[in-house]
């Protein structure tokens, strides 16, 4: 082919670009598995060259962690929407919906959230989870804990490290017993938070009574 007859180049938009780069690393991973992808299997998925892969991701660990931070945006996203659609005051049916979420979000269903869970990619899954509790527990704080803390008070102390350990550990069981019922957990959330005290704030720690001496 002459160079008159040469398709010209496809420019696209950098963040695009970026994210039909991501797509294709899913499909990669998906395809030989997190620790056997290579940039050559992303640039092939995606159809460019090596080095296009390497300016946007430097090392296949930038473009493994790219991908999924990636993966916590889109939880917290999904956190954001069942915030914004939870009706007001309706704890049980926001405790029922966010159970729903939480399952859907947990359940290994794709290849790559299956591979994560390998042993050889326990550091892996590890670095992940963390960063999707904190990313999505800092989402919590600024919608659901604010609004619902206005409306009812809050029954507990040390929030945001209360809400840690809840979010972890709900993470740990549905991983060690898959089979768990979403009653099962709905009653963790409401014993952990104490949503049985709706009303009943705690006093600040300097206005709490003085423990009785033993």
């Amino acid at each position: 082919m002459s160079t008159a007859e040469r398709s010209p180049r496809t420019v696209l938009d950098p963040e695009r670009r970026r994210a039909e780069l991501l797509d294709a690393a899913e499909r990669a991973y998906a395809e030989r598995g997190l620790s056997r992808t290579t940039v050559s299997d992303v640039a092939r998925v995606a159809g460019v060259t090596r080095g296009l892969v390497y300016h946007y991701f430097p090392t296949t660990e930038d473009l493994l962690d790219a991908v999924l931070a990636r993966r916590v945006e889109a939880f917290v996203a999904s956190v954001r929407a069942w915030d914004d659609t939870r009706t007001v005051g309706d704890v049980e049916g926001a405790l029922r919906d966010v159970i729903a979420l939480f399952r859907a979000e947990t359940t290994p269903v794709d290849p790559v959230r299956a591979d994560l869970r390998r042993p050889e990619n326990a550091a892996l899954y590890q670095r992940f989870v963390d960063a999707a509790v904190a990313a999505v527990v800092d989402t919590l704080q600024v919608t659901t804990v604010e609004a619902y803390s206005a409306r009812h008070g809050l029954a507990i102390e040390h929030v945001r490290a209360t809400f840690v350990v809840l979010v972890h550990g709900l993470v740990g069981l549905v991983r060690t017993e898959p089979e768990v019922p979403d009653a099962v957990l709905a009653a963790l959330v409401r014993q952990t938070l104490r949503l049985d005290m709706v009303g009943r704030t705690l006093p600040p720690p300097e206005q709490a009574a003085p423990t009785p001496p033993a």
